[in-house]
């Protein structure tokens, strides 16, 4: 197993299951006590902002604002910088707990000894 789960997720409500499959997956591992690196990127961007993942729904799928706590508490969470800014959201804006930081720190997630990167 991978000693870190390095998630980009660029799907947000335009594409629910994909992004609900992305939060779940990174709960879960949280969970089973692997280390996880949770990437806000794209349309998914805005569920740094607080009250955002209450507004999401997909049925049959654990509410989002449960999921994201459980990676808040137990792993990491990354707003994309350029996608912050396109949006216009500052680290004044984000829930506590989220860094906004760019790709070049990604990338070193993602490559570095015993990481899984996974893109939904």
């Amino acid at each position: 197993m991978a000693k870190k789960l390095v998630i980009k997720l660029t799907a947000g409500a335009d594409a629910p299951e994909r992004c609900s499959q992305a939060f779940t997956v990174a709960a879960v591992a949280v969970a089973s006590g692997v280390e996880v690196s949770l990437w806000l990127t794209g349309e998914s961007s805005w569920f740094a902002l607080p009250g955002r993942a209450a507004e999401f729904d997909l049925p049959h799928s654990a509410p989002l604002p449960d999921l994201l706590e459980s990676v808040l508490v137990g792993g990491s969470v990354t707003l994309c910088t350029q996608c912050a800014a396109r949006r216009e959201i500052t680290s004044k804006d984000v829930i506590e707990g989220v860094r906004i930081v760019g790709a070049q720190v990604f990338v070193g997630e993602a490559v570095a000894d015993g990481a899984q990167a996974l893109v939904y």
